[in-house]
C-alpha cells in the first residue's frame, strides 16, 4: 500500500520573490519609526522570523510593537507587488497531478502567507506560518510530507528534523555548497525543475 503524496513548499523565496513587498513595507516602517534600517542587507537572505531580522537594528524596547506594526502595514503595501517566482505554478501543479497535496509551511505571520495564496491562485491544500528551523519539523509530520522545498538552509534543517527528503532551490540567498553542507538531498536552480525531479522520484517518496 502506497502512502499519499504531500509535498511541504517554503513561501518566501521560494515559490514567491517576498523582495519587492518586504523593502517597501520595511522603508514604511523606518519612516514611521524615524530609524534607518539596513533594507538592502535585511533582504538579502529573507526566510528567518521578523523579530530576529529586526533584534539587531533596534532598541529592545521597540522589537515587539516595531513587528506588530510591520504585519498591520504588510497587507497593504507587499501582497500585490509580490509575484511567483519562475515554476512554482507549475511545481504546484505537477504534485496534484501526481495525486498528491501541497502544504505551505513559512515563518511567516499566517494570515499575510495565506493572503500571498490567495492572491496568487497557488494551488495548497493549507498554510502553516510562525514556523522556523527544526520547528517547522511539527507540522510537515502533521500533514504526512515526505519532502520539504525550501530556499535556506534552515529550510533543510527543518526537513531533516522531520526526517524527510529536502529539496532546495537558489532562488533566495543561500548558495549550493551552504545547502549542501547543512544536509540538504537535492539541489535545483528553481522549480521549474522540480515537476521533473518530482516525476522521477514520486513513486520511491510514497512506497509503504
Amino acid at each position: 500500500m502506497s502512502a499519499a503524496l504531500v509535498v511541504g513548499f517554503d513561501l518566501d523565496m521560494t515559490l514567491i520573490d517576498t523582495v519587492p513587498g518586504f523593502v517597501a513595507t520595511l522603508d514604511a516602517l523606518a519612516d514611521e519609526l524615524g530609524v534607518e534600517l539596513p533594507v538592502a542587507q535585511l533582504t538579502r537572505r529573507l526566510g528567518p522570523p521578523l523579530d530576529l531580522l529586526l533584534g539587531p537594528h533596534l532598541p529592545p524596547e521597540l522589537l515587539a510593537p516595531a513587528c506588530d506594526r510591520f504585519r498591520e502595514l504588510y497587507p497593504d503595501l507587499a501582497v500585490t507587488t509580490v509575484p511567483v517566482l519562475p515554476g512554482a505554478h507549475e511545481a504546484l501543479a505537477a504534485v496534484r497531478g501526481a495525486g498528491g497535496r501541497s502544504v505551505v509551511v513559512t515563518g511567516k505571520y499566517a494570515p499575510n502567507a495565506q493572503r500571498h495564496v490567495d492572491h496568487l491562485g497557488l494551488d495548497v491544500d493549507g498554510v502553516d506560518g510562525w514556523v522556523w528551523g527544526a520547528l517547522k519539523a511539527g507540522p510537515l509530520r502533521e500533514h504526512g510530507a515526505q519532502v520539504y522545498v525550501g530556499d535556506h538552509v534552515h529550510d533543510v534543517e527543518g526537513a531533516l528534523a522531520a526526517g524527510i527528503r529536502s529539496v532546495s532551490v537558489l532562488t533566495g540567498g543561500c548558495e549550493a555548497d551552504e545547502l549542501r553542507a547543512a544536509g540538504t538531498h537535492v539541489v535545483l536552480d528553481d522549480l521549474r525543475a522540480f515537476p521533473g525531479w518530482l516525476a522521477e522520484h514520486a513513486p520511491a517518496l510514497t512506497a509503504a
